[in-house]
Protein backbone atom coordinates (compact mmCIF):
# COMPACT_ATOMS: atom_id res chain seq x y z
CA UNK A 1 0.00 0.00 0.00
CA UNK A 2 1.69 3.39 -1.00
CA UNK A 3 2.39 5.46 1.91
CA UNK A 4 2.04 8.68 1.83
CA UNK A 5 4.54 11.84 3.49
CA UNK A 6 3.46 14.26 5.66
CA UNK A 7 2.71 17.66 4.46
CA UNK A 8 6.12 19.66 4.90
CA UNK A 9 6.52 22.19 7.99
CA UNK A 10 7.37 24.76 5.11
CA UNK A 11 4.07 24.41 3.33
CA UNK A 12 1.91 23.97 6.90
CA UNK A 13 3.26 27.53 7.95
CA UNK A 14 1.96 29.14 4.54
CA UNK A 15 -1.14 27.86 5.08
CA UNK A 16 -1.49 29.41 8.54
CA UNK A 17 -0.32 32.97 7.22
CA UNK A 18 -1.85 32.68 3.58
CA UNK A 19 -4.84 34.81 4.69
CA UNK A 20 -2.33 37.73 5.31
CA UNK A 21 -0.59 37.59 2.14
CA UNK A 22 -1.80 39.72 -0.25
CA UNK A 23 -3.00 37.29 -3.65
CA UNK A 24 -0.41 38.78 -6.15
CA UNK A 25 2.01 38.04 -3.80
CA UNK A 26 0.49 34.79 -3.28
CA UNK A 27 0.73 33.96 -6.78
CA UNK A 28 4.45 35.20 -7.26
CA UNK A 29 5.77 33.34 -4.44
CA UNK A 30 4.20 30.04 -6.28
CA UNK A 31 5.68 31.21 -9.34
CA UNK A 32 9.00 31.01 -7.91
CA UNK A 33 8.63 27.62 -6.44
CA UNK A 34 7.20 25.95 -9.72
CA UNK A 35 10.13 27.56 -11.30
CA UNK A 36 12.54 25.98 -8.96
CA UNK A 37 10.47 22.60 -9.30
CA UNK A 38 10.59 22.93 -13.22
CA UNK A 39 14.37 22.78 -12.78
CA UNK A 40 14.97 19.91 -10.44
CA UNK A 41 11.70 17.33 -11.55
CA UNK A 42 12.48 17.21 -15.36
CA UNK A 43 12.59 13.36 -15.01
CA UNK A 44 9.15 12.64 -13.89
CA UNK A 45 7.33 15.58 -14.99
CA UNK A 46 4.75 15.95 -17.50
CA UNK A 47 5.81 12.46 -17.42
CA UNK A 48 6.89 9.71 -14.60
CA UNK A 49 7.83 6.88 -17.22
CA UNK A 50 7.16 4.25 -14.33
CA UNK A 51 3.36 5.39 -14.16
CA UNK A 52 2.58 3.24 -17.60
CA UNK A 53 2.51 -0.13 -15.75
CA UNK A 54 -1.40 -1.64 -16.23
CA UNK A 55 -2.76 -2.99 -13.11
CA UNK A 56 -2.70 -7.23 -12.78
CA UNK A 57 -5.72 -8.38 -14.61
CA UNK A 58 -6.20 -5.77 -16.96
CA UNK A 59 -8.26 -6.05 -19.91
CA UNK A 60 -9.40 -3.04 -21.55
CA UNK A 61 -11.07 0.14 -21.68
CA UNK A 62 -15.16 -0.54 -22.96
CA UNK A 63 -15.23 -1.48 -26.62
CA UNK A 64 -11.71 -1.97 -26.84
CA UNK A 65 -11.21 2.40 -26.73
CA UNK A 66 -7.83 3.19 -26.48
CA UNK A 67 -7.64 5.35 -23.78
CA UNK A 68 -10.45 7.21 -20.81
CA UNK A 69 -10.53 10.68 -21.09
CA UNK A 70 -12.50 11.92 -17.72
CA UNK A 71 -13.07 15.97 -17.29
CA UNK A 72 -13.38 17.56 -14.08
CA UNK A 73 -13.50 20.93 -12.78
CA UNK A 74 -12.84 22.16 -8.90
CA UNK A 75 -14.52 25.31 -8.40
CA UNK A 76 -12.54 27.37 -5.50
CA UNK A 77 -14.55 30.62 -5.63
CA UNK A 78 -17.78 32.23 -6.30
CA UNK A 79 -16.13 33.71 -9.38
CA UNK A 80 -15.94 29.88 -10.56
CA UNK A 81 -19.07 29.17 -9.38
CA UNK A 82 -20.69 32.06 -11.86
CA UNK A 83 -19.01 30.79 -14.67
CA UNK A 84 -19.64 27.18 -14.64
CA UNK A 85 -22.50 27.31 -16.89
CA UNK A 86 -20.44 28.94 -19.69
CA UNK A 87 -17.50 26.45 -19.47
CA UNK A 88 -20.26 23.27 -19.39
CA UNK A 89 -21.51 24.70 -22.71
CA UNK A 90 -18.20 24.83 -24.23
CA UNK A 91 -17.73 20.89 -23.06
CA UNK A 92 -21.50 20.05 -24.38
CA UNK A 93 -21.28 21.88 -27.67
CA UNK A 94 -18.35 19.88 -28.50
CA UNK A 95 -19.77 16.65 -27.46
CA UNK A 96 -18.02 16.24 -23.91
CA UNK A 97 -19.26 15.94 -20.71
CA UNK A 98 -17.62 16.34 -17.01
CA UNK A 99 -17.69 16.88 -13.42
CA UNK A 100 -17.71 19.59 -11.79
CA UNK A 101 -16.97 19.81 -7.65
CA UNK A 102 -17.83 22.67 -5.39
CA UNK A 103 -16.70 24.12 -1.97
CA UNK A 104 -19.81 23.89 -0.02
CA UNK A 105 -19.27 26.07 2.87
CA UNK A 106 -17.06 28.90 0.92
CA UNK A 107 -19.84 30.56 -1.20
CA UNK A 108 -23.22 30.67 -2.13
CA UNK A 109 -24.05 27.64 -4.54
CA UNK A 110 -27.26 28.36 -7.07
CA UNK A 111 -30.01 25.38 -7.22
CA UNK A 112 -30.30 26.87 -10.70
CA UNK A 113 -26.56 25.65 -11.46
CA UNK A 114 -26.86 22.26 -10.20
CA UNK A 115 -30.23 21.78 -12.67
CA UNK A 116 -28.37 23.06 -15.24
CA UNK A 117 -25.48 20.32 -14.43
CA UNK A 118 -27.39 17.18 -13.57
CA UNK A 119 -29.94 18.25 -16.82
CA UNK A 120 -27.12 18.02 -19.72
CA UNK A 121 -25.82 14.72 -17.99
CA UNK A 122 -23.12 16.21 -15.47
CA UNK A 123 -21.90 15.40 -12.57
CA UNK A 124 -21.37 17.08 -9.06
CA UNK A 125 -19.17 16.43 -6.53
CA UNK A 126 -17.85 17.59 -2.62
CA UNK A 127 -14.38 19.65 -3.05
CA UNK A 128 -14.49 20.06 0.55
CA UNK A 129 -15.97 22.59 3.29
CA UNK A 130 -13.48 25.36 3.09
CA UNK A 131 -10.92 25.76 0.61
CA UNK A 132 -7.97 25.68 3.12
CA UNK A 133 -5.12 23.70 4.38
CA UNK A 134 -6.63 22.01 7.47
CA UNK A 135 -8.16 19.02 6.57
CA UNK A 136 -5.45 16.58 7.34
CA UNK A 137 -3.78 18.76 10.44
CA UNK A 138 -5.70 16.21 13.11
CA UNK A 139 -7.19 13.00 12.96
CA UNK A 140 -9.98 14.79 15.17
CA UNK A 141 -10.31 18.39 12.56
CA UNK A 142 -11.04 15.59 10.00
CA UNK A 143 -13.45 13.36 11.76
CA UNK A 144 -15.78 16.66 12.19
CA UNK A 145 -15.41 17.66 8.60
CA UNK A 146 -16.30 14.40 7.35
CA UNK A 147 -19.85 14.64 9.48
CA UNK A 148 -20.36 17.38 7.32
CA UNK A 149 -18.80 16.34 4.01
CA UNK A 150 -21.07 12.93 4.33
CA UNK A 151 -24.31 15.12 4.94
CA UNK A 152 -23.28 17.43 1.68
CA UNK A 153 -22.78 14.01 -0.14
CA UNK A 154 -25.88 13.04 0.77
CA UNK A 155 -27.74 16.14 0.31
CA UNK A 156 -26.35 16.93 -3.27
CA UNK A 157 -26.57 13.14 -4.96
CA UNK A 158 -22.80 13.32 -4.86
CA UNK A 159 -20.42 10.05 -4.72
CA UNK A 160 -16.92 11.94 -5.63
CA UNK A 161 -14.75 13.69 -3.15
CA UNK A 162 -11.84 15.87 -4.22
CA UNK A 163 -9.53 17.40 -0.76
CA UNK A 164 -8.79 21.25 -1.54
CA UNK A 165 -4.72 21.54 -2.82
CA UNK A 166 -4.98 17.81 -3.65
CA UNK A 167 -4.21 17.18 0.29
CA UNK A 168 -4.58 13.42 1.13
CA UNK A 169 -4.62 11.08 3.48
CA UNK A 170 -6.46 7.69 2.36
CA UNK A 171 -7.20 6.04 4.89
CA UNK A 172 -9.20 8.98 6.47
CA UNK A 173 -11.12 9.09 3.60
CA UNK A 174 -12.33 5.94 3.84
CA UNK A 175 -14.37 7.59 6.33
CA UNK A 176 -16.26 9.52 3.70
CA UNK A 177 -19.44 7.70 2.21
CA UNK A 178 -17.85 7.67 -1.52
CA UNK A 179 -17.53 5.95 -4.36
CA UNK A 180 -14.52 7.23 -5.34
CA UNK A 181 -12.07 10.17 -4.50
CA UNK A 182 -9.95 12.37 -6.62
CA UNK A 183 -7.13 14.12 -4.20
CA UNK A 184 -4.19 12.24 -5.98
CA UNK A 185 -2.42 12.14 -9.23
CA UNK A 186 0.66 10.32 -10.73
CA UNK A 187 3.26 12.81 -11.03
CA UNK A 188 3.22 16.24 -9.55
CA UNK A 189 6.31 18.15 -7.94
CA UNK A 190 4.20 21.70 -8.15
CA UNK A 191 1.80 20.53 -5.00
CA UNK A 192 1.84 21.03 -1.49
CA UNK A 193 1.69 17.67 -0.67
CA UNK A 194 3.53 16.54 -3.93
CA UNK A 195 3.95 12.47 -3.47
CA UNK A 196 2.59 10.56 -6.45
CA UNK A 197 1.00 7.40 -6.92
CA UNK A 198 3.02 6.74 -10.05
CA UNK A 199 -0.19 5.20 -11.78
CA UNK A 200 -1.71 6.45 -14.66
CA UNK A 201 -4.70 4.12 -13.85
CA UNK A 202 -7.79 4.09 -11.09
CA UNK A 203 -6.95 1.84 -8.43
CA UNK A 204 -8.75 0.33 -5.18
CA UNK A 205 -8.17 1.61 -1.82
CA UNK A 206 -9.18 -0.06 0.79
CA UNK A 207 -9.15 -1.01 4.77
CA UNK A 208 -6.94 -3.21 5.85
CA UNK A 209 -8.88 -4.83 8.02
CA UNK A 210 -11.98 -5.20 5.63
CA UNK A 211 -10.61 -4.99 2.12
CA UNK A 212 -14.06 -4.57 0.54
CA UNK A 213 -14.70 -1.46 2.68
CA UNK A 214 -12.70 1.18 0.17
CA UNK A 215 -13.22 3.19 -2.90
CA UNK A 216 -11.99 4.05 -6.30
CA UNK A 217 -8.77 6.39 -6.33
CA UNK A 218 -8.53 7.82 -9.69
CA UNK A 219 -5.52 10.41 -9.52
CA UNK A 220 -5.59 13.23 -12.05
CA UNK A 221 -2.70 12.77 -15.18
CA UNK A 222 -2.93 15.64 -16.94
CA UNK A 223 -1.36 18.74 -15.50
CA UNK A 224 -3.64 21.10 -13.72
CA UNK A 225 -4.81 24.18 -15.93
CA UNK A 226 -3.69 26.70 -13.23
CA UNK A 227 -0.17 25.07 -12.99
CA UNK A 228 0.42 25.26 -16.85
CA UNK A 229 -1.23 28.43 -17.63
CA UNK A 230 -1.13 30.66 -13.99
CA UNK A 231 2.29 29.30 -12.43
CA UNK A 232 4.15 28.19 -15.18
CA UNK A 233 2.70 30.94 -18.15
CA UNK A 234 2.87 28.41 -20.67
CA UNK A 235 1.77 30.29 -24.34
CA UNK A 236 0.56 26.88 -25.82
CA UNK A 237 -0.58 23.25 -25.26
CA UNK A 238 1.93 21.35 -26.02
CA UNK A 239 2.36 20.28 -22.42
CA UNK A 240 -0.59 18.58 -22.63
CA UNK A 241 -0.53 16.97 -26.01
CA UNK A 242 2.38 15.57 -25.14
CA UNK A 243 1.01 13.86 -22.45
CA UNK A 244 -2.29 12.73 -23.56
CA UNK A 245 -0.26 11.20 -26.48
CA UNK A 246 2.03 9.06 -23.94
CA UNK A 247 -1.30 8.35 -21.88
CA UNK A 248 -3.24 6.74 -25.42
CA UNK A 249 -0.20 4.93 -25.91
CA UNK A 250 0.30 3.39 -23.16
CA UNK A 251 -3.81 3.00 -22.77
CA UNK A 252 -4.25 4.75 -19.96
CA UNK A 253 -6.59 7.16 -17.99
CA UNK A 254 -6.24 10.76 -19.46
CA UNK A 255 -7.72 12.97 -15.81
CA UNK A 256 -7.69 16.52 -16.32
CA UNK A 257 -8.35 19.19 -13.43
CA UNK A 258 -9.94 22.50 -15.04
CA UNK A 259 -10.73 25.63 -12.98
CA UNK A 260 -13.41 27.75 -14.45
CA UNK A 261 -12.08 30.54 -11.75
CA UNK A 262 -9.03 31.23 -13.95
CA UNK A 263 -10.56 30.98 -17.77
CA UNK A 264 -11.36 33.83 -19.39
CA UNK A 265 -14.29 33.26 -21.44
CA UNK A 266 -13.83 36.52 -23.82
CA UNK A 267 -14.27 39.62 -21.16
CA UNK A 268 -11.84 41.88 -22.06
CA UNK A 269 -7.69 40.94 -21.30
CA UNK A 270 -6.55 38.21 -18.69
CA UNK A 271 -5.62 39.26 -15.54
CA UNK A 272 -2.71 37.67 -13.42
CA UNK A 273 -4.84 34.62 -12.35
CA UNK A 274 -6.11 34.33 -15.53
CA UNK A 275 -6.17 32.32 -18.97
CA UNK A 276 -7.58 32.60 -22.07
CA UNK A 277 -10.48 29.53 -22.63
CA UNK A 278 -9.13 28.67 -26.40
CA UNK A 279 -5.94 26.66 -25.01
CA UNK A 280 -8.81 24.66 -23.40
CA UNK A 281 -10.85 24.49 -26.06
CA UNK A 282 -7.83 24.02 -28.51
CA UNK A 283 -7.39 20.58 -26.35
CA UNK A 284 -11.01 19.48 -26.43
CA UNK A 285 -10.61 19.57 -30.03
CA UNK A 286 -7.62 18.36 -30.46
CA UNK A 287 -8.57 15.15 -28.78
CA UNK A 288 -11.54 14.74 -30.65
CA UNK A 289 -9.43 15.39 -34.26
CA UNK A 290 -6.58 13.12 -33.32
CA UNK A 291 -8.24 10.12 -31.35
CA UNK A 292 -11.95 10.67 -32.96
CA UNK A 293 -13.54 7.22 -32.34
CA UNK A 294 -10.29 5.97 -29.91
CA UNK A 295 -11.01 7.17 -26.79
CA UNK A 296 -13.93 6.76 -24.32
CA UNK A 297 -15.30 10.02 -21.68
CA UNK A 298 -16.97 8.78 -18.90
CA UNK A 299 -18.15 10.78 -15.53
CA UNK A 300 -15.67 9.79 -12.61
CA UNK A 301 -18.42 7.41 -11.40
CA UNK A 302 -18.69 5.59 -14.33
CA UNK A 303 -15.29 5.11 -14.67
CA UNK A 304 -15.34 3.81 -10.96
CA UNK A 305 -18.27 1.82 -11.23
CA UNK A 306 -16.55 0.24 -14.17
CA UNK A 307 -12.92 -0.26 -12.45
CA UNK A 308 -15.39 -2.14 -9.42
CA UNK A 309 -16.95 -4.59 -12.23
CA UNK A 310 -13.70 -5.08 -14.25
CA UNK A 311 -10.84 -5.00 -12.06
CA UNK A 312 -12.40 -4.91 -8.10
CA UNK A 313 -14.56 -7.66 -8.50
CA UNK A 314 -12.67 -10.28 -10.74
Amino acid sequence: MHKFKEIPISIRTYYKIKRFIPRPLQIAMRRVRAHLKLRTNRVVWPINPKASSSPLGWTGWPEGKKFALVLTHDVDTQRGHDRCEMLLNIEKDLGYISSFNFVAKKYNISDDLFKIIRTNGFEIGVHGLYHDGKYFKTRENFNKRAIEINYFLDKWGASGFRAPAMHHNLDWILDLNILYDLSTFDTDPFEPQSDGVTTIFPFWFSSNHNKKRGYVELPYTLPQDFTLFVLLKEKTIDVWKKKLDWIAGNGGMALLIVHPDYINFGNGNNNAEEYNATFYIEFLKYVSEKYKYEFWNPLPKEIAKYWIDTVVMK
